[in-house]
This record gives structure tokens, sequence and C-alpha cells, in this order.
């Protein structure tokens, strides 16, 4: 059975890196949870590291963090839906909003449950996702201010999660500029500027971030210490909180190009042969026991550099071992790197094992 990892000290060199960049800027942040898909036992390992505020897309996840922790600030990251107003009322502490129907259903049901309900507007910036249009945020603003249980917690943003529009720190100065507005419009204070996710951690690091956005939500970057804007390793962070591992139930020297009539397989791909194709060649391929119900190969990395991957089906994987200097044989493991992606498939996968390294 295939089995994905979860290190914990490399994750807590992770968290211990990034929370030292907040603290010293004056930074508040929190964990976005949703790669972890409600797994009890990393939740577990994210609360012990120190974090006392999660975020999630699924309200069953929000769900899970609060019967492990009840004191936990939970906070739903996507406009909510009519059907879910209850349960994100009961499981979430903060949601993302930018529907003024939406947030008058939350205060109705914050009343009726006795509570209050914190809300981030979100404000459309350029990647064409959730958020109020600039232009009309004054209005929409002023529809809210008197909801009753309805707390305004702050403004926010979301850059590069649908069009690829990367933060800048002209469009920060420009969410910065918009708590400002609202602000001398309606003589309050807005806690938070919530200015981004992983994404926004390099103009961070260089310190190219207006002080008054005082917020971000990070997910990525704890996981897979990476640079969104480069697709480097950010130095000082771990690259392979996950690994993969994969069991092999078949070796076989097969040839490099299938025979027969050619039609689609499985995931609805065509093989095509070029009269360049070796006809003769061969290649020691192995079988792995995981396939594409769990996992898309795109986003796997063999840690043994002389491993191809060659393609898969729905529950089984090929790897080309030719080159490698291994000797592999039937049971042996063969661990991947994963990426941000590939971890989401396998996390929300009911048959791929989770453990974790406790050294």
């Amino acid at each position: 059975m295939a089995f994905i990892k979860l290190y914990r000290k490399k994750l807590e060199q992770n968290y211990k890196f990034l929370d030292a960049i907040f603290q010293a800027r004056n930074i508040q942040w929190g964990v976005v949870t949703k790669l972890l898909c409600g797994n009890e036992i990393y939740l577990k390992e994210i609360i012990a590291l120190g974090a006392r505020e999660l975020h999630d897309s699924r309200i069953s996840n929000l769900k899970k963090i609060k019967s492990l922790d009840p004191t936990i600030q939970t906070v739903y990251i996507k406009p909510p839906a009519k059907r879910s107003i209850e349960s994100i009322v009961r499981y979430a502490d903060v949601s993302f909003n930018t529907e003024t129907y939406t947030i008058q259903l939350l205060s109705k049901e914050a009343k009726k449950q006795n509570k209050i309900h914190k809300i981030i507007i979100m404000i459309e910036m350029g990647d064409l996702r959730e958020g109020v249009m600039g232009e009309e945020l004054v209005e929409f603003y002023g529809n809210l201010i008197n909801l009753p249980n309805i707390e305004i917690r702050g403004i926010g943003t979301n850059l590069n999660c649908l069009s690829g529009v990367m933060p800048t720190q002209d469009k920060l100065i420009q969410l910065s500029l918009y708590k400002q507005l609202i602000e001398a419009k309606f003589n309050i204070h807005i806690p938070w500027v919530s200015g981004g996710t992983s994404v926004a951690v390099p103009l961070i690091l260089k310190n190219a971030r207006p002080m008054a956005v005082n917020h971000f939500r990070i997910g990525e970057a704890l996981f897979f210490g990476k640079d969104l804007f480069t697709g480097d390793t950010i130095t000082g962070m771990h690259n392979d909180v996950f690994k993969l591992y994969t069991e092999i139930i078949e070796i076989t020297e097969k040839p490099d190009v299938p025979t027969g009539e050619m039609g689609e397989n499985v995931a609805g791909n065509t093989f095509s042969i070029s009269d360049t194709e070796d006809f003769g060649g061969t290649s020691l391929r192995a079988i792995l026991d995981i396939g594409l119900l769990d996992m898309q190969p795109q986003y796997l990395e063999p840690e043994d550099s002389n491993i191809s991957i060659v393609d898969a089906s729905s529950d089984m994987l090929v790897v080309d071992i030719s080159n490698s200097k291994n000797k592999y044989k039937i049971g042996d493991l063969i661990s991947f790197k994963i990426k941000y992606m590939g971890a989401l498939y396998l996390l929300s996968s009911d048959y791929i094992e989770k453990t974790i390294d406790l050294n």
C-alpha cells in the first residue's frame, strides 16, 4: 500500500522560520490547512506547533479542528454558500465574504446562535476570482456596518489563485489605501488587512510590504518552502516536508513502443507513434502500487534522479528504472517528492496511508 509521510522536524523548522519572519514585522498570520483534508493526525501536528489560527475551505475540516481544540480561531476562506450558513457560523469564527445577501444571512444565523461572527471583505484586485469591485467597496461596507452579530474584522484580497496575477508592492499599497478610505469614511478602525497567501512571502522577505498590510494566510510556503515567484525553495526552508512512498509490484524488461491497434487509454489519451521511435528498443520497467485514482504523475518527482515516470493507469504507475544505479526488487519502496497539487490529491485519497516521521 502506498503511503505519504510527514516529516515532523522539517515542518517544525519551516513553521519557526515563517513565524520569526512575521513576528519581526508585527504581522499576524494563519495556517491554511485545506491541504491536510481534515486528517486528524496532521492537524494535531499543526496545533502542536503553536498555531492559533487555522484557515480552511471545507466546513467539515473546521469542525474537526474545533473538536481537537475549541480555542483555535477558525477561518472559512471562501464566500459561504447559502445552504452552509448554519454550519459556517457554528464552526468558523471568521469567514471571507463578497455578497451583502450572504452576510445578512450570516447575521441572522449568528443572532440565532447567540454568536458574533467575524467577516473579511474580499476585494477584487485583478485575479478575477472572488472579490467586491473597488469602486463599489464604500457602498458595500456601508450596507453592513450596522448588521447585528457581525463584526467586520478586516479587508483582504486573493491573488495568483485563478488567473496567475502576482502580488506586487503596488497591489498591496492599493489594498492599504482601501483601508484608509473606509476608515476615513466611516470613522472606524479595520484590524486586519489580509494581503494574501504564500505567494506574498517573497515580498515580505524583501520588506516590500506596506505596513498597513498586517495579515497573511500561509499554506504552500509552510509545507513546501516554495518561493512562488521563482519556483525555487526559500533559503532556510525545506521542500520535502511530505514524501510519497510506493511499493514495486512488478519489474520486467519491456519494449519501448506498444504494439497493436491504438485507441484512447483509461485517461482519454492516445499514444502516438512517430517514425523516429526505436521499435527494437526495450527498457526495464517497474510498476508501482498507486495510480490516477490517488495522484497525478506530473506532480511527482522521483527521489532517485535516474528514474523516469512513463505513465499511469487508474491504479498503477509505470516507471523506467533502466538507468538507476539501485538494484530494485519486488517489494522495494520508491519515494517521490511531491508538489502542492500532488499532495492535495494524495491527502484527499482514503487509499493512501498517512504517517509521520517522528525523528
